[in-house]
């Protein structure tokens, strides 16, 4: 072997000699970056905003990995955690689900029992009245007799919402074709036993009945004398 052979076999050796600390050093940084980040889990994005006190379904969030050590110890990885689960905030959109941002739905209380009724969606609920949520309900009715005035009454105050249905159209009844369909929704009250008949008596009876958002934290007592409202007596 000449001194050229030579001088190429040591560059040679010198060559895979650089290419395999490259390699070990690409390694170490790999396995630095995988000690800093750590194992991946599973979360959840939501796909689109989700408005308070609205029931949680897997179709709202989308499935993403990312390092375990960058979740909070409250986020949610498991979409069984959503099961029976209503937002007890607005969600927006792109913000990772965390288990202080849902609570349990609504449930009856002792002495209470459920109600539902269909509610003229124009006029009560107009899509703002969510499962959770509270509401005055007013009902209006005719005079008894001829020349009697019309009256407005507080139905029932604070009654507590647990569910809201699909969205339907109502036909008029067959004895009664001056009236146009409608669109309802069917509208779930957890109730006592006494504002269940008011209620009913007032889907049964009145004329229109709405509901009236309460605002949470507030004071919805409503005096008596307050109760029914005639334009006549308005002062």
């Amino acid at each position: 072997m000449n001194s050229r052979q030579r001088r190429g076999v040591i560059l040679l050796l010198l060559s895979v000699l650089c290419a395999l600390g490259a390699f070990a050093g690409v390694l170490s940084v790999i396995n630095d970056v995988q000690s800093k980040v750590g194992p991946e889990v599973t979360a959840y994005r939501l796909k689109a905003n989700v408005a308070p006190y609205t029931a949680l379904t897997a179709d709202k969030f989308e499935q993403i990995r990312m390092p375990e050590r960058w979740l909070s110890k409250n986020a949610v990885t498991d979409l069984r955690q959503i099961r029976g689960k209503i937002a007890v905030t607005t969600l927006r959109e792109g913000s990772l689900l965390q288990s202080d941002m849902i609570v349990n739905q609504p449930a009856l209380r002792p002495g209470q029992q459920e109600v539902a009724i269909m509610i003229d969606a124009a006029t009560g609920v107009a899509g703002k009245i969510t499962p959770g949520a509270t509401v005055n309900v007013y009902a209006t009715f005719a005079g008894e007799r001829e020349g009697d005035p019309a009256q407005s009454k507080i139905i029932v105050t604070n009654a507590q919402v647990i569910d809201v249905g699909e969205l339907t159209a109502l036909e008029p009844d067959a004895d009664d074709r001056t009236r146009r369909a409608t669109d309802a929704v069917p509208i779930t009250f957890a109730l006592s036993t006494l504002d269940a008949q008011r209620l009913t008596y007032a889907e049964s009876f009145a004329e229109r009945v709405r509901l009236a958002l309460v605002a949470p934290g507030g004071d919805t007592t409503v005096p008596a004398e307050d109760r029914t409202y005639e334009l006549a007596k308005d002062k």
